[in-house]
C-alpha cells in the first residue's frame, strides 16, 4: 500500500483547523516514495468533519497533474466499520458498465502524525475524461438534496432555480443549456412526448444500469444527492456516474445496520420515476436488473473480492490511530455484507414482478 506524507507550515494547519467547515484550501506539499508535490489542501465532506479522523480534497499545483489527476479525495471512511464499501460499490459499478472514479487503499500522515488508512477517489472531472479517453463535456455535481430532477424541492417547494441542487464541476459549450433541458422536459412532457424526446438527451441503458446498481446496494443518499452527471459530447447525451457510497452493503451513512428491503426496486427520484413508468424502458430496467443479480450482486461473485481488499488492509487497520478493528472484527463484517447481498438479491428477485 502506498504512502502520502502531508506537510503544511503550522500557520497554515492552525488555520485550516479554526474551522472544519471552511472551503478554503491551504498551502503544503506532498511525498510519495522519491517524489515531492506541491499542493494545496482542504477538508471535504459533511459530517465526517465533526470526527477526529477527517477527510480532504488535495489539488495538485506543481506538477498540475499527477498520473493524470489535478484532484483526488483521500476518504477517512471512519463510519464504515469494514473501510470497503466505498471502493466495493465503485468497483461494482464500473462492472456493471456504470463511469466510476477509481480508487485505492493509502496510509496518510500529516505534518509527522500518522493518521491511518485512507481511500482515495479519483475527482469526476475534465482530467478524468482525458485519462479515459472519453469525449469532452461538462459535468455536474449532485451537491444536495435538492438534487432530484425536478422542478420542486426536496420540501415540495417551487425552486428558484432550474438546476438548483447542483453545482457546475466542469463546463463546456452549451452544457448547462443542455442539462436545463433535460430536468425541463422530464417535468414538463406527455408520457408519449417523454418516450420519444428522452433517449434524445439521456443515454437511458447507462443510466438504468446506475439506477440498478444504486438499488442492489443501497445507496440511499445516491438517488437525489451524491452523483454526477456527464455531458458526453461524442453522443450529445447525459451519462450519470455514483459519488459517495459509504452508506451502502446493508449499513447507512453512519454505519448503522440498514434494512435489506429499504429501498424498492423502482428507486426513487423524479426522472427514475417518469422513466419506469414507460412500458419499453421499465422492461430494459428489468433486463438489466435480472443480469447483475444472476452475474455480479451475488455472494459468490463478491465474496473473493471482499477477501482481496481485507488482505489490503488488514495488515494496516491495527496501527490506524482511529480504530479498533482487527482481521476478526473484518471477518465479521464480510459475513455481514454477504448476508445483506443474499437477503438483498433475494428480496429484488421477488419484487421483479413489479416490473412487468
Amino acid at each position: 500500500m502506498i504512502s502520502y506524507n502531508i506537510y503544511i507550515h503550522p500557520n497554515d494547519y492552525k488555520n485550516l483547523r479554526k474551522d472544519i467547515w471552511s472551503e478554503d484550501y491551504v498551502p503544503g506539499f506532498m511525498r510519495e516514495g522519491k517524489n515531492k508535490y506541491i499542493i494545496e489542501i482542504a477538508y471535504r465532506g459533511h459530517s465526517i468533519r465533526n470526527h477526529k479522523k477527517k477527510s480532504y480534497t488535495i489539488l495538485f499545483q506543481n506538477p498540475h497533474t499527477v498520473k493524470e489527476a489535478h484532484e483526488i479525495h483521500l476518504n477517512a471512511e471512519s463510519k464504515d466499520p469494514s473501510f470497503i464499501r466505498n471502493k466495493l460499490s465503485f468497483d461494482f459499478f464500473n462492472s456493471i458498465g456504470v463511469l466510476s472514479p477509481q480508487t485505492q487503499h493509502v496510509l496518510l500522515t500529516v505534518n509527522g502524525q500518522y493518521r491511518g488508512v485512507y481511500l482515495q477517489l479519483e475527482s469526476i472531472d475534465e482530467y478524468l475524461l482525458n485519462k479515459r479517453k472519453l469525449a469532452d463535456g461538462s459535468i455536474f455535481y449532485a451537491t444536495d438534496d435538492d438534487a432530484n430532477f425536478s422542478l420542486l424541492t426536496v420540501d415540495d417547494e417551487p425552486k428558484t432555480e432550474i438546476l438548483q441542487g447542483y453545482t457546475p464541476k466542469y463546463e463546456t459549450g452549451n452544457g448547462r443549456l443542455l442539462f436545463s433541458e433535460l430536468i425541463l422536459k422530464t417535468n414538463t412532457l406527455t408520457n408519449l412526448e417523454f418516450e420519444d424526446q428522452i433517449p434524445k438527451i439521456l443515454d437511458i441503458d447507462k443510466y438504468l444500469k446506475w439506477l440498478a446498481g444504486v438499488v442492489c446496494i443501497q445507496h440511499f443518499d445516491g438517488f437525489d444527492h451524491n452523483y454526477a452527471l456527464y455531458h458526453n459530447s461524442s453522443t450529445n447525451l447525459f451519462e450519470i456516474s455514483p459519488w459517495d457510497c459509504d452508506g451502502t452493503w446493508g449499513r447507512n451513512r453512519h454505519g448503522k445496520p440498514f434494512n435489506y428491503d429499504a429501498v424498492p426496486i423502482e428507486g426513487y427520484n423524479t426522472l427514475s420515476a417518469r422513466l419506469l413508468y414507460i412500458p419499453t424502458f421499465r422492461k430494459s430496467y428489468k433486463k438489466i436488473v435480472e443480469e447483475i443479480l444472476n452475474d455480479q450482486f451475488t455472494a459468490e461473485i463478491q465474496s473473493p473480492i471482499i477477501d482481496d481488499l481485507f488482505n489490503i488492509l488488514s495488515p494496516y487497520l491495527g496501527k490506524d490511530p482511529f480504530t479498533t478493528n482487527d482481521l476478526s472484527s473484518l471477518d465479521k463484517e464480510k459475513d455481514f455484507i454477504l448476508s445483506y447481498i443474499e437477503d438483498r438479491n433475494r428480496y429484488l428477485s421477488n419484487q421483479l414482478k413489479n416490473l412487468s
